[in-house]
């Protein structure tokens, strides 16, 4: 095999492991909450939202509200990021910037460091895939300012004045974890910005880098069951 041919074999494999890992957390976030750390915050955030409308004397409105702004200041700050990043990206794609590689062999002219194809519509291809990323990360991170926005009005509405408490509450609760749910995914596209961005120096280091990545989020995703972990006092996450 050519080694320009390693990027048709090892760039999917990559994210096949990538898209793999992910529908299995898909499976156990929705099969087996309390097993994750995304389930176990999402049965917490609905405990919360509970305790919050339900409180009789509304003392909780205000820290409610500069929660929900906290969280939003974290989802602003990650979508002004990725659109910078995707800014120089695109102004380093369209002024050329590697362009001088067509001939000299690659994005490391004379230094056989990048196995793998090396030509120009390759690099324009990498350098595509990471601005792809960026703005990925930048729409969903808008997304969660949205909901977090709307749950900052709907969680100091008092349930009884709505005449459907339970709806209610459950609603505010789906908004809620939907913008937490969206700055997860925001979160995971600068993560696999990474390996991505290592794919410019071949392959090889892309797939090296998908495979830490999931090693590293399985222990970041991965809880001891929360439930079972009421009978004693080791429960960690």
């Amino acid at each position: 095999m050519k080694k320009e041919d390693l990027d048709y074999v090892l760039v999917p494999l990559g994210l096949a492991v990538m898209a793999g890992y992910h529908a299995w957390l898909l499976h156990r976030v929705r099969r087996h909450p309390a097993t994750t750390v995304i389930g176990v915050n999402a049965i917490n955030r609905r405990i919360w939202v509970r305790h919050v409308m339900e409180e009789p004397s509304g003392k909780h409105a205000v820290l409610a509200v500069q929660t929900i702004r906290n969280n939003i200041m974290a989802s602003t700050l990650l979508a002004s990021t990725a659109i910078t990043l995707s800014s120089l990206i695109a102004v380093l794609m369209s002024s050329g910037g590697g362009g001088g590689c067509g001939e000299g062999g690659g994005l490391l002219p004379g230094a056989p460091l990048v196995v793998g194809a090396t030509g120009l519509p390759a690099l324009s291809a990498k350098f595509f895939a990471i601005l792809v990323c960026f703005l990925v990360a930048f729409l969903l991170n808008v997304q969660s300012i949205r909901y977090y926005s709307h749950a900052s009005v709907l969680i100091n509405v008092p349930p009884p004045v709505l005449g459907r408490r339970r709806r209610a509450v459950g609603y505010v609760t789906d908004v809620l974890n939907r913008g937490s749910y969206f700055w997860s995914l925001g979160a995971r596209a600068f993560y696999f910005s990474c390996p991505v961005f290592l794919w410019l120096f071949g392959p090889i280091p892309m797939l090296v880098a998908c495979i830490a990545l999931v090693c590293a989020l399985y222990f970041l995703d991965v809880c001891r069951d929360w439930e079972e972990g009421d009978d004693g006092d080791d429960d960690q996450c």
